[in-house]
Parts: C-alpha cells; structure tokens; sequence
C-alpha cells in the first residue's frame, strides 16, 4: 500500500513540532539559513529536537553554508539529515556530508527549461559522488533559496524517478491530493503552506495537509487494486 512520506518543514516552535508529530508528519526541518524568516539558531533547534521521539527524522536545512559551519550546527542540533538549498557544487555537498558525518538531500531547483533527462542525470552525478546521498529534493526555481511557495511542472518529473524523489515547491492542501496522485513522490515537503504567519504553523492546516496527502495514496491504492483484481480475471 502505498504511504507518502510527509515533511513539515520550517518549524520554530516546540508547540508545532508537538503538532507535527501527532499529526502523523515523518520528518520535521530546522532552517539554519540566516537571512531566512524561518531560521532558528543551534541551540534553539536543540531544544526544539529534544522534543521529538524516534523515528521521527529530523532535518537541517543550509544554504551555502561551508563544511565547517555545518559541522559546528551538527555538533549542537544533532539533526539526523541535512537539506542543501544553496548553490553548493556537488563536490561541495559531498564535503559537507562527510564534514558532519550525516546523509544529504541534494535540492533540485526546477526551471520552465529543465528537462527530465536533467534530473536523472544530476541524481546519478550525486549519487556517484558520495554514499552519503539519499534523494534529490525537487523545489521551484525562483531567485531567492526556497520555492517562495510557487510550484512548478510536476509532468518534468520522469516516472522512473519518482519513487525517489522528495517533492517540494508550492504545495497545500489544495493540491496535495494531485501532487501524489500525478507524480508518485517518495516523499512531500511543506512549509509555507501549513503557516499562521512565517515560522509560525497552523496546526489545522498541518491536519488537513497530511489528510490530503492520504487521500491521494488512497486513490493510488483503489487504481492499484482495480489493476490487479482486472488482471486475476484475465
């Protein structure tokens, strides 16, 4: 049966990862990117960490941060994985990884031009690079790091690819459901869609997201069971 793996991303408060994690969500992110509204500083994301339980993953999300400075915020916020949202090379996010001894999801910025070839492409580059890479991470190519909550052509995402990816970039409650049901993601990741206000979540918008997303694996399911009850008549 399929099950999307749900991220909320951008929390700041203990009271919405409190949130988050009853609500079902499988990883929650701590932005470490200075100039970003959502950013919360080591120790803050430590005690924030402290209040999640296992099996939730959490993560850290840098923008061209150096290994160095990713390491020293591994060392104080033992998150689990770290997000790379900058223009870090490949070979860069390689070194950050093994800096911090921690697995990376390598952001893919998709523009109106990006082919699916593009993205087959760069994952195999990423993964021949480090064992330490775990998935591309698809978010909207816009001038600021970060999909600015617009999304992009999810129909750019080869379906070979899918199962793989985790899929980002002006999602909601309004088009979760599709999201999965079109491209078939590994995993999905929000962040200004579930806000009261920048860095503040809303726990309601948080339930209906994830509920959302289930609809969209339930409707996955029922083609999946109506494929094969077809094929045993066959």
């Amino acid at each position: 049966m399929k099950r999307t793996r749900i991220k909320i991303c951008g929390l700041t408060r203990v009271e919405d990862v409190q949130a988050a994690v009853a609500l079902g969500a499988d990883a929650i992110g701590f932005v470490f990117y200075p100039k970003s509204p959502r950013y919360v500083t080591p120790e803050q994301a430590a005690a924030l960490i402290a209040a999640v339980p296992p099996f939730v993953t959490c993560t850290g999300l840098f923008v061209n941060a150096t290994p160095e400075e990713v390491a020293a915020v591994v060392k104080v916020a033992p998150v689990a994985l770290v997000q790379l949202h900058g223009d870090e090379s490949i070979e860069q996010s390689a070194a950050i990884a093994a800096a911090c001894g921690r697995q990376f999801l390598r952001v893919f910025r998709v523009k109106p031009d990006t082919a699916p070839d593009d993205l087959l492409e760069y994952e195999q580059l990423c993964r021949a690079a480090s064992p330490l890479f775990t998935s591309l991470l698809l978010d909207t190519y816009v001038d600021a790091y970060g999909g600015a909550g617009k999304g992009f052509d999810w129909s750019l995402v080869p379906k070979e690819l899918a199962p793989r990816v985790v899929l980002s970039g002006g999602l909601s409650v309004h088009n979760a459901t599709d999201a999965v049901v079109s491209v078939r993601p590994y995993a999905v990741d929000i962040s200004s869609g579930v806000e009261a206000a920048k860095g503040i979540k809303d726990a309601r918008k948080i339930a209906d997201f994830i509920a959302a997303v289930r609809a969209g694996d339930d409707q996955l399911d029922r083609a999946t069971l109506k494929e094969h009850h077809h094929e045993s008549l066959a």
